[in-house]
Parts: structure tokens; C-alpha cells; sequence
């Protein structure tokens, strides 16, 4: 397809023509083809994140209390007046499975909004952002904000046998 239409005398029109016929396209025919890619780039399955991703946002949002290694010796711990977690363990304290709803709960802060005292924060920004369909576990595929699903990918693959 050109992006412009010459005439015989060397002049262009400045619309787009179908490169056989040289005849302008349509703006009907034009907005169908855009209509029909931009279906197409909707149907395409969304990437998601990988380990390393996640790994990123740990350092920002995390290691400070958990620790670079995320065994709960961040430089921050010792202040807190309750030991972090040890997230390296999370799958082999619940029998070796790793329980991905659990993990995005307690991140988002949905499971320790009742609680008293000081505890992990909510992290409100991992919840902007676009979402992926994410199955955590009952074959639901959930829609997840994409920081959230790259952290819980990173604390999966940390995981490892006590």
C-alpha cells in the first residue's frame, strides 16, 4: 500500500492508494483494516512478567525489611520490632506449595487490614497499572495488576526446601 497518490503530472494528493490500482482507499475500507489490527493486538496473549521483573520491584519495595536475599535481614528489621518473613520459605512452611492467592494477599494488604500493631505496609502503587490474566491456583484466570503478578513470580522462584 502508498502513502500517497501521484498523479500523472507528478503531484501528490497526499491519500493513501492501493499500490495495484493506484485508486485512493476508502476511509471506510481504511478504519475496517485499523479496526481489524487493533482486534487482533487484543486477542494477543499479554506477556508476563518474568522473575527478573519482579526482582526489581523486591529491591524498591521490599528489601528494606526483608533483605536483598529476602530472608528477612534488611537493614530496616532490626527497628521493627517484629522479625520479617523469611519469604524464601513460604512454599516449604505450607508443605512445599506455593500459595500464589495467599502471597497476593497479604502483599496488597487485603489480609491484614484487621490486624493490630505495626505490620507489613499495603503497597497501593504495585496495585496501578495494567492487568494480565493471572490463575493463582483454582483455574480462575483473575485480573491481576501486572507489578503485582512480576513480584509474585520473583517470590516464587526464591523458593526453596527448609
Amino acid at each position: 500500500m502508498s502513502t500517497e497518490l501521484t498523479h500523472t503530472t507528478g503531484q501528490t494528493t497526499g491519500q493513501i492508494a492501493d499500490q495495484t490500482t493506484g485508486a485512493p482507499l476508502k476511509p471506510r475500507v481504511w478504519a475496517l483494516g485499523a479496526a481489524a489490527l487493533l482486534a487482533l493486538g487484543a486477542c494477543m496473549e499479554a506477556a508476563m512478567p518474568e522473575p527478573a521483573d519482579g526482582q526489581a520491584l523486591f529491591v524498591e519495595y521490599c528489601a528494606a525489611c526483608h533483605g536483598n536475599s529476602a530472608k528477612g535481614d534488611g537493614p530496616l528489621a532490626a527497628d521493627l520490632g517484629v522479625v520479617p518473613a523469611d519469604l524464601t520459605l513460604i512454599a516449604a512452611h505450607r508443605g512445599g506449595s506455593f500459595p500464589r492467592a495467599e502471597v497476593l494477599s497479604k502483599i496488597d494488604g487485603y489480609t491484614s487490614a484487621d490486624l493490630e500493631g505495626p505490620g507489613m505496609p499495603e503497597f497501593g502503587e504495585l496495585l496501578k497499572g495494567d492487568e494480565l490474566p493471572l490463575d493463582t491456583g483454582d483455574g480462575v484466570l483473575t485480573p491481576t495488576p501486572r507489578k503485582m503478578v512480576a513480584l509474585l513470580e520473583y517470590l516464587e522462584s526464591i523458593q526453596v526446601a527448609e
